[in-house]
């Protein structure tokens, strides 16, 4: 077999990015054959429109042979269901972020691939965006030195019905796992964890600047938090912010400080007094070739170098590159930031994991509505 078969599951903005993303890309060792949906006339417009197979049920997609993996992409509350479902008809299974709302369900998970012996992977598309390999790269080297200090931004605007609309799944409690936390925090929370290690405490702000229904979580948040190897970072997040969707990073260290900036056709900037930096004692962009663009470029070449890399597992008999645990650990960071909210103050990785081990974390989502700050009190929106 020289490329694997992909079928998808919900055919959403999502899934369209992971389409455009191999679309006239002859090298890659995949194709998308199939979807399904359980809007119909979504179904039928989306396989229109990239010539694919539909199916109607679930059931029947899930028998079919004309694929051997599948791509889910759906509420967030139906990953784990969804993944069990797939793992269980023997696909393998790429499964869009967050892996779950709770750290039980990211169990179920791992355990539903694991028994059906299938490969499973969180399509985190930050972890794969060429900047971020290389900016791993150069922490590896030391160009950076110990990083201490940091902080990072997403601002993707939504259109304001995504938060006042109480009909749609994005954004609540119950479907979406939570608001922008959940929902945007997770990437940062995923790459932070690559380069940094560990958290060990968080603190966190939710807020709304959109009078939004109770079920609809936070459009904006601050989240600081601590890792174990000492480093402070700070991360904002966004849906209100008007702008093009971007996300931007910085990095200080004891020699040197990395700046990133998606927006820029070159996204990294770097500034080092290590000997074997570019140019010492100076801001230089690498001279290294990674193929990157300003949205929505850098999301479709992101998707590619993804899903290729689940097809080349699947095709090799490999372990994904970013295992399911690590997806769990970003869980972790959500919902300790939740936590954080609730408390009201630093709330330790430990605190967390005392609940994992007794209630359940599933009590950390509960009543979050009564800890958002309701900004929008001072917000007059034209």
């Amino acid at each position: 077999m020289d490329y694997v078969n992909f079928g998808i599951i919900g055919c959403g903005t999502a899934a369209g990015f992971h389409i455009l993303g191999v679309k006239n890309q002859p090298e890659v060792k995949l194709k998308f054959v199939a979807a399904h949906d359980v809007d119909e006339k979504n179904l039928k417009r989306f396989t229109r429109r990239h010539k694919i197979t539909a199916y109607t049920e679930l059931e029947n997609f899930l028998q079919s042979d004309e694929f051997e993996a599948v791509l889910i992409t759906v509420p967030h509350y139906l990953h784990a269901p969804i993944t069990k479902q797939a793992a269980d008809a023997g696909k393998h299974v790429l499964c869009e972020k967050p892996m779950a709302p709770t750290l039980e369900e990211c169990d179920t998970m791992i355990q539903a691939t694991k028994e059906a012996g299938v490969k499973f992977m969180i399509a985190e598309n930050h972890r794969f965006l060429p900047a971020h390999q290389y900016i791993k790269k150069v922490l590896v080297k030391g160009i950076l030195g110990d990083v201490y200090l940091g902080r990072t931004y997403e601002g993707a605007f939504c259109e304001s019905s995504q938060f006042l609309d109480p009909n749609t799944w994005n954004f609540r409690f119950d479907t979406g796992g939570g608001g922008v936390v959940a929902d945007q925090g997770v990437h940062k929370f995923s790459i932070l964890n690559w380069f940094l290690g560990e958290v060990d405490y968080a603190q966190c702000w939710c807020g709304k600047a959109f009078n939004s229904p109770e079920i609809k979580g936070e459009d904006n948040a601050i989240i600081l938090l601590h890792y174990k190897s000492g480093a402070m970072i700070d991360v904002s997040v966004s849906s209100t912010t008007i702008h093009p969707l971007n996300n931007n990073l910085e990095l200080h260290g004891t020699i040197g400080t990395l700046l990133e900036d998606h927006s820029w056709n070159d996204p990294i900037k770097i500034f080092s007094s290590h000997n074997e930096a570019e140019k010492k004692g100076q801001y230089y962009i690498p001279s290294e070739y990674f193929e990157h663009g300003p949205y929505p470029k850098y999301y479709t070449i992101s998707a590619r170098y993804e899903d290729t890399h689940f097809a080349e597992c699947i095709l090799n008999g490999e372990k994904p590159e970013f295992t399911p645990e690590q997806a769990k650990n970003a869980v972790a960071v959500v919902l300790l930031a939740y936590l954080s909210a609730k408390n009201g103050r630093i709330t330790y990785m430990d605190e967390l994991m005392e609940i994992y081990n007794t209630i359940g974390t599933q009590n950390v989502l509960e009543n979050l509505a009564d800890v958002i700050h309701h900004n929008y009190n001072q917000i007059h929106w034209s």
